[in-house]
């Protein structure tokens, strides 16, 4: 079987985000960038499932860095998508991710189920209606045997749904699939000499254009101050619902 995990770069959570100069994104000069969480649960399930496993990124130089994390854990070849510094909305994402998937023949394609950047939930689901491959988004559980996949993926109330497949297949991985592993000292070691094939992100694109235009970011307003109420218990309690009352007017 082969294995194609899509992995995204982004910024690590602890960042503290700038808007740039020309409010259409953030300042990236002084980020520190990880694996999206989500992508790890995909990686260790590639890597648990065996057969040929393929890491596929898509953007700038830096993200090899995030490749090399991949196959460091235990992931086979590489795949980067190189966007020489041009930005791409979710759809030419998909196209380009498509295209490499489709030539590359991959019987499976595992991913989180969302970047925890923009938190869009868009690029897995349209690169496999553009493979034409089915899809199952947020799962949890997986089972392979022979030409069928088995998923199940939590819903409201506590109850699962669960489909078979066929392949191919995109999934998109949600925690509780499994434990992602660390990398190993010789498996970081090892992954520094490993071979990444580069692609032209403008050359897989195909012609597809962008559908969506970022403009005006800005941060969210600064949180006003709180009030501490003190007294005993009682005064506290008529203290706060006079405040709720008359300042906040939610009662």
């Amino acid at each position: 079987m082969k294995i194609a995990v899509l992995v995204k770069q982004v910024p690590d959570t602890e960042t503290k985000i700038v808007i740039n100069a020309n409010k259409n994104g953030i300042d990236e000069s002084n980020i520190k960038y990880i694996v999206s969480p989500y992508d790890e649960y995909a990686i260790e399930e590639a890597i648990k499932i065996g057969g040929e496993t393929t890491v596929i990124s898509m953007g700038p130089d830096r993200c090899i860095e995030s490749i090399r994390t991949a196959l460091a854990m235990g992931i086979q070849k590489a795949i980067h998508i190189d966007t020489q510094g041009k930005s791409y909305d979710s759809y030419q994402t998909a196209a380009a991710l498509a295209k490499v998937i489709k030539d590359g023949g991959f019987d499976l394609v595992l991913t989180g189920k969302q970047g925890i950047d923009y938190d869009n939930g868009q690029v897995t689901q349209m690169a496999a209606e553009l493979s034409g491959a089915s899809q199952v988004m947020v799962i949890d559980k997986l089972t392979i045997n022979g030409d069928k996949a088995k998923v199940e993926r939590r819903i409201a109330g506590g109850s699962k749904e669960v489909y078979e497949s066929g392949f191919p297949l995109f999934l998109g991985c949600e925690k509780g699939l499994n434990t992602p592993r660390y990398a190993s000292l010789p498996g970081i070691m090892k992954a520094k000499s490993k071979p990444i094939e580069k692609k032209s992100a403008d050359e897989l694109l195909g012609g597809a254009t962008a559908l969506v235009e970022f403009t005006n970011f800005e941060l969210p307003p600064e949180r006003a101050a709180g009030k501490r109420i003190e007294g005993e218990p009682p005064q506290q309690a008529a203290q706060l619902v006079k405040l709720l009352r008359e300042e906040a007017k939610v009662i």
